[in-house]
């Protein structure tokens, strides 16, 4: 075996025969050619015979009938490239913004990615949304720049475009007659490139010249976001594909996976015979069919069947490695973003969050109106749609019979419609809820619960802290070891992270916040597991309410980041837009005599359709890119109060009162008076003593 380090780039092959896994994702606007690319690469990678069209309705990695009918990608689907020296899954993402928190949970799982753009559109809004996730992952990412075959095509000024997403944008040149499927050579022209993206490469070029830059030394580049190849090509005319395949099997970097058994669950979904699918990448050692998944648990997720999808097809085995890519039926809890085995508690927290708010109501007609059983299958049917995807948030008030979901966008929710009719035989309307609101707190405080019926006890401490903006909701464990036993502290720490701990101002989901567990008390006769789940979630309660009564609970509203594209003539309109909307404008780019993009942010509740407002006043010449930005504090926070009028003690389940026992029998105490009635003393230095 000759050793990788004697190995050039100018030879453009490795030199040993050792198989390489890689997983790669693929990225893009919609229309760049996304999924053209990919049937492009299996075609000469020969997963398939015959390339397939989107456009036709039968392309490898559109195998969803809402796909086909749609002509993008919605879900996420594998494929598997065998080239000479490596195999390759390939993981073709959905590209419409509404899809972008299936795209995001894939990039958790990448070797490294690969970014279409489109040559007559160039680096728009979208293509810079996506570096900058891309970048937020830290993945190493190849770009290819599809549909140079159209007029117009300017290679110069494309390479400009992207250099200015990244420095180390490297154009890595045109085919000549040696680039191969295993091969892709390199000109001097390139290496010099690429040599001159690190400091100690470039000092070793110069002294030895082409020879000093090797096959590794590049994949460490890319690995390291120092080196970014871009090529350029006709994806559905095959042109420039196949030396773009062969530099991903010479140049892409492989993650180092090794040890015990892990996974990261990339996506749920069902298969027609209604089977629960999980699919994961393995970030460690090895998955037998059978295998217990979460050894140790009261109800163990195990795997029945290991299946290794290509596009709709899909092979049983036995056996699946670290590294690989596979899809597990049988399990019944696991969530998209999850990690399993030695990536256990390790979850994926979406960055994407959807911020509008919809009903949905069981279509009936004027003579007979949807009936509690019609509002019964849509909600079962919209379960299954939120354990695929659960971000969709769908909750159901017993008492209205009111269902409520969340979206990205009206994309997202004509398919959910479109898939309550093709899967579930359903057909629904969804009315505008508003947006989504999020809780926090300003200060600290611990809250205490206590739950003490009779044969039973638990009492739990903890302090909830505001932690940074965008942070969402940590725990933490400060608990003396010697003063409860440990089986319980990681008790109370899962108890913390079973459900979505609600605010106490409109009932909204509680965010940036560090939750600690300070102390806790069991006994040694009486407590069960069940009793400290009680006592945690009295506590959280307990501490909030005590943070409204002294005016720190705060809402958060969703703000919007946008690009606004429109002619030069309507930017005296836009910006008087912007500033009625209560939004800012961050940059304004001139980039030509035929238009204008103004970037900025504003509130979602006040920007939400005027996508429709700018399409009528530009007369169809102007775009709107709105993706979610942050939550920030609610411009009208009291009025929002009042219009919702939340009550927080109308919940039993979200009680912040506790349960005492005395004379044999339990009695319930009322939030405010807890602190007088706790067995342990206050834990936080700066607790109200009186």
């Amino acid at each position: 075996m000759v050793d990788e380090s004697q190995q050039t780039a100018h030879h453009g092959h490795e030199q040993h025969h050792q198989r390489r896994n890689i997983v790669v994702g693929i990225v893009a606007h919609v229309d760049a050619g996304k999924t053209t690319l990919s049937e492009a690469l299996l075609y000469l990678g020969r997963t398939i015979r015959k390339l397939g069209r989107v456009d036709n309705g039968n392309a490898f990695l559109d195998t969803n009938a809402l796909e086909k009918a749609r002509g993008i990608t919605i879900f996420t689907h594998q494929a598997l490239i065998r080239t000479p020296h490596a195999d390759i899954t390939l993981l073709d993402t959905p590209g419409h913004i509404d899809f972008s928190a299936q795209t995001e949970r894939t990039l958790a799982v990448l070797d490294c990615a690969i970014l279409v753009v489109s040559a007559s559109d160039g680096v728009e809004g979208t293509t810079r949304f996506l570096w900058n996730m891309l970048a937020d992952f830290h993945l190493p990412v190849f770009i290819f720049v599809n549909k140079t075959d159209m007029p117009g095509f300017d290679r110069v000024h494309l390479m400009k475009q992207l250099q200015s997403l990244s420095s180390a944008c490297v154009d890595f040149g045109d085919s000549s007659p040696a680039n191969t499927a295993e091969s892709c050579e390199l000109s001097r022209s390139v290496i010099e490139s690429i040599a001159v993206k690190d400091d100690q490469l470039l000092e070793r070029y110069l002294d030895q010249g082409p020879s000093a830059v090797t096959v590794g030394q590049i994949r460490s580049l890319i690995a390291r976001r120092k080196c970014v190849p871009c090529f350029f090509g006709s994806a559905l005319k095959v042109e420039g594909v196949q030396r773009f395949l062969a530099a991903l099997q010479a140049f892409a970097p492989t993650r180092t996976v090794d040890g015990d058994f892990g996974a990261r669950v990339i996506r749920i979904s069902h298969d027609d015979r209604s089977h629960r699918l999980t699919w994961v990448r393995l970030t460690g050692g090895t998955l037998d069919a059978k295998q217990e998944l979460t050894p140790g648990e009261e109800d163990p997720q195990k795997a029945d069947e290991l299946r290794i999808y290509d596009g709709s097809k899909y092979e049983t085995v036995s056996h699946v490695y670290a590294g690989q890519v596979c899809t597990i039926v049988g399990p019944r809890h696991t969530m998209p973003g999850q990690g399993l085995g030695s990536a256990a508690g390790n979850v994926h927290s979406s960055i994407m969050q959807p911020v509008l708010q919809y009903q949905a109501i069981p279509r009936g007609t004027s003579d007979h109106p949807a009936s509690h059983e019609g509002v019964y299958q849509l909600l079962h049917a919209l379960q299954v749609l939120d354990d695929e995807e659960p971000l969709l948030n769908v909750t159901w008030n017993a008492k209205t019979d009111e269902i409520t979901l969340t979206v990205m966008g009206e994309i997202q929710l004509e398919t959910i419609s479109e898939e309550l009719r093709e899967r579930f035989h359903l057909s629904a309307r969804f009315e505008d809820a508003g947006v989504v609101y999020t809780e926090t707190v300003t200060k600290p405080v611990e809250g205490v619960g206590h739950f003490e019926p009779l044969r039973h006890y638990a009492e739990v401490h903890l302090l909830i802290e505001p932690a940074p903006r965008g942070s969402g909701v940590h725990y933490a464990s400060a608990c003396p070891p010697d003063t409860l036993d440990g089986k319980w502290v990681r008790d109370i720490l899962a108890f913390l992270q079973q459900k979505v701990h609600r605010g106490v101002m409109i009932g909204s989901p509680l965010t940036d916040v560090k939750i600690t567990l300070l102390a806790g008390k069991a006994n040694i006769t009486h407590t069960v597991g069940g009793d400290f789940r009680q006592a945690t979630w009295r506590a959280v309660r307990q501490g909030l309410m005590e943070l409204r009564a002294r005016n720190a609970c705060q809402i958060l509203e969703p703000w919007y980041r946008f690009q606004l594209i429109l002619t030069p003539d309507r930017v005296g309109r836009a910006y008087s837009d912007i500033e009625r909307m209560g939004g800012s404008v961050t940059s304004t780019d001139a980039a030509n005599d035929a238009s204008v993009t103004i970037n900025g942010f504003a509130p979602v509740s006040r920007m939400r359709g005027y996508a429709r407002d700018v399409r009528n006043y530009t007369h169809g010449q102007g775009r709107l890119l709105c993706v979610f930005d942050s939550f920030r504090p609610c411009a009208n926070q009291e009025q929002l109060v009042t219009q919702i009028g939340y009550d927080p003690m109308a919940h039993p389940e979200d009680t912040p009162d506790s349960v005492f026992c005395a004379h044999g029998a339990g009695y319930t105490v009322d939030w405010k008076d807890v602190p007088a009635h706790m067995h342990l003393p206050w834990q936080w230095k700066n607790s109200d003593h009186s």
